[in-house]
């Protein structure tokens, strides 16, 4: 049996490496390395941490509720900062999207050394799991 496979194009200036924005199979949704940043590729928030991370969020949110889930369905994050000393600000837009929850997703913080613009402070990857497991 073949699973319906749908997705979402990133629609972001480097999209030309193919990619998705994210990609449904059957009830599993992953949402691709997700930055502050316009479709033109114009980099949101620069230098801020926390508005680059509550950003991140909302792209990751539409992506989600385009491919027929919720942030609800969200079962596992993975957030990767250039400076680890700023994880609170991160951590506290990481908090506004999922902290309703019973069962945040599992998640993890990851320090790196650079993303692919210098002013681009975070990428979130995303996993949800859509309808009753």
């Amino acid at each position: 049996m073949t699973m319906k496979r749908t997705g979402i194009a990133s629609n972001r200036s480097w999209s030309d490496v193919a990619y998705s924005r994210a990609v449904r199979l059957g009830n599993l949704i992953e949402v691709a390395g997700t930055t502050s940043s316009g479709p033109a590729g114009e980099i949101l928030h620069p230098g801020d941490m926390y508005m680059q991370a509550r950003e991140i969020c909302s792209i990751i949110k539409r992506s989600i509720d385009e491919l027929g889930g919720s942030l609800d369905d969200v079962v596992r994050t993975r957030v990767f900062v250039t400076d680890i000393s700023q994880w609170e600000a991160a951590g506290r837009a990481h908090f506004e999207a999922f902290g309703h929850m019973e069962y945040p997703p599992a998640s993890a913080f990851y320090g790196i050394n650079e993303l692919l613009h210098a002013d681009l402070l975070i990428e979130i990857e995303a996993t949800a799991i859509v309808g009753d497991g």
